[in-house]
């Protein structure tokens, strides 16, 4: 099918532009060329009998600026394969500008070095750079460190003025609301939030149960704790090395976390967990019937990226703590959305389409990542 493209008026310095949408979620990609007023370009993407991806550009981008949107999804792998092959197929066809919009992206999790795994969203970044984007915009990146691993430029957009809109436009008594961090590492976020809504946040501290991971980089193995779990710190026997010390060096000591405790009140209140991802929902039931044991009203989750992993919609009807899971529509959901009556889909396309917009007509960014203010 023939489409058409934006071209400049006579005098323009501006290339003109073609917005190219990869098989990962082309719902948002429609809604974002929707937006900017423009079609979709003519390429074909798809999987030979061998599995191998396929792209095909049907019409010409020489001389263009390409936006390519691909964002993750469950196909994980294929979703990143089919956009490096897009940036790749767009660069040997001389575009003069390859721009990747990536609602999710993938492998973000992966940013730091625990136990012996390595840094997978580095070599992401190093992959999708190395394939001639010159540009990316994501939203909500899991850790703002991201930014570092691309040698180009990173707008990494927020969900926020739409997630705090859906709270004063869904929830009437909204300032009885209180902001709940899952975790210690959440605290920035929540208290972000806390603080437009004018309202309180709460820190959960500690595990659900305990889970004692032995990775195999202590040698000899660690001794067992004295008295069983009543705090009593272990008896480590110091390491012994090839070379001799005039003191020996000290051991680390074993790092137990406490039991599950809560850092505010909630009591008569109605709880939102907030985080960037929503995977296994099972963590979140979990924590929401911890929440209605400390006396809470309703217990809202509430994240950017809703991956929704396994049987997630399933476990979400079935919970009776879990009363409303609010995401954005940065990953394709699943045809049994409509099942699940608690999940609530925030539309987050005019926010990218709008990135778009300022990046092709050379207008700053700073706009899009200005506080918005409550009364």
């Amino acid at each position: 099918m023939a489409t058409r493209c934006r071209y400049p008026a006579m005098g323009d310095p501006r290339p003109p532009m073609v917005i190219f949408a990869g098989q990962s979620h082309p719902a948002i990609a429609e809604d974002i060329a929707g937006h900017v007023g423009v079609k979709l370009g003519d390429i074909l993407v798809h999987n030979l009998t061998s599995t191998e991806t396929e792209v095909k550009l049907q019409e010409s981008i020489r001389g263009k600026e390409v936006y390519i949107i691909q964002s993750g999804s469950k196909k994980v792998n294929n979703d990143v394969f089919e956009m490096l092959t897009m940036v790749y197929a767009c660069k040997t066809s001389s575009a003069r500008k390859i721009v990747a919009v990536i609602p999710y992206l993938p492998y973000s999790k992966q940013c730091r070095m625990r136990r012996r795994a390595c840094i997978t969203s580095k070599l992401i970044a190093k992959m999708m750079c190395n394939a001639g984007i010159n540009h990316l915009i994501t939203m909500d990146l899991h850790q703002r460190e991201i930014h570092g691993f691309f040698d180009c430029s990173v707008d990494n957009l927020r969900s926020s003025p739409f997630l705090l809109q859906y709270i004063l436009d869904n929830i009437t008594n909204y300032r009885e609301c209180v902001m709940v961090a899952k975790n210690p590492s959440s605290t920035r976020r929540v208290s972000s939030y806390a603080e437009r809504l004018r309202v309180n946040f709460a820190v959960i501290h500690g595990e659900l149960k305990e889970e004692r991971e032995i990775d195999g980089r202590t040698s000899p193995p660690p001794t067992p704790l004295i008295g069983g779990n009543s705090g009593i710190l272990p008896v480590v026997t110091p390491a012994t090395f090839a070379c001799s010390f005039p003191t020996p060096i000290p051991p680390y000591q074993q790092k137990i976390k406490p039991s599950l405790s809560l850092v505010g009140s909630v009591k008569d209140k109605i709880a939102i967990l907030l985080d960037d991802i929503i995977d296994d929902v099972e963590p979140w039931c979990l924590l929401a019937g911890f929440l209605k044991e400390q006396g809470a009203l309703k217990v809202y989750a509430m994240a950017t990226h809703g991956i929704l992993s396994g049987n997630a919609l399933q476990i979400i009807n079935s919970s009776p703590s879990l009363d409303q899971v609010i995401i954005t529509n940065t990953v394709p959901l699943s045809d049994g959305l409509a099942l699940c009556p608690k999940i609530h889909v925030v539309d987050v396309s005019k926010m990218f389409a709008e990135a778009i917009r300022r990046i092709h007509n050379g207008e700053s960014m700073s706009a899009l990542f200005t506080n918005i203010t409550q009364d």
